[in-house]
């Protein structure tokens, strides 16, 4: 019997490129996962001992390489070819993958200076990587559908929440005794926000009108 009929006599359906593709990026996803639990458990283990976020960068260096060239290896392996977007998408995934374990030093270490680079520090990396795309995506139209109007607004977001980071990141540093309450600083995205598109708003309208 062909491998293309099932047990009844029927044609079972080929796999469409698109449920390959799709199934494809599922496995690699989860794979790029899964790298990051065995620094998931090492602060669980560590945390208990006291060991500190500076220790525990120390001790866990070679993992951390490990980590970071195996992401970049099966980012490699899955990229078909080397287009800077795509390569932005992986650098910001990356971000997202290794914001567990920097909640997870922030919650089973003691504070200091190393936690607090590391957790908000990987914040900061995520949405400079956000603005970065989004700039990289505004300078090639071609590659999407996106108004101009509607990407200015989303560079306008990243750009506010970036800065506050930033802010957070050198206020808890310059003052140890805030602690993580200087996160509270994000509470200022949306005002923001809803400032700069207010500006960039009525800028389009008056340059639409001057074209008129």
């Amino acid at each position: 019997m062909s491998d293309d009929v099932d047990r009844v006599g029927v044609a079972a359906p080929l796999l469409s490129a698109d449920r390959l593709k799709a199934f494809t990026d599922a496995v690699v996803a989860i794979a790029m996962t899964l790298l990051i639990l065995p620094l998931m458990e090492s602060v669980t283990e560590l945390g208990r001992e006291g060991v500190n976020a500076a220790e525990w960068l120390d001790d866990e260096s070679t993992q951390l390489l490990t980590f970071a060239l195996s992401f970049v290896l099966i980012a490699n392996f899955w990229v078909s070819q080397t287009n800077g977007l795509v390569w932005l998408t992986v650098a910001w995934m990356f971000t997202i993958v290794w914001l567990p374990v920097a909640t997870a030093i922030v919650g089973q270490m003691e504070t200091d200076a190393t936690q607090k680079v590391l957790y908000i520090g990987s914040l900061l990396a995520t949405s400079l990587m956000l603005m970065v795309t989004r700039l990289t995506v505004m300078r090639h139209p071609e590659l999407h559908r996106i108004e101009p109007i509607r990407l200015r607004h989303g560079l306008a977001a990243d750009v506010i929440m970036a800065a506050l980071f930033a802010l957070a990141l050198a206020a808890s540093l310059l003052i140890p005794a805030l602690g993580y309450y200087v996160m509270f600083l994000l509470l200022l995205t949306w005002p923001l926000h809803r400032l700069a598109t207010n500006v960039i708003d009525r800028r389009a309208a008056a340059r639409s009108g001057g074209a008129a």
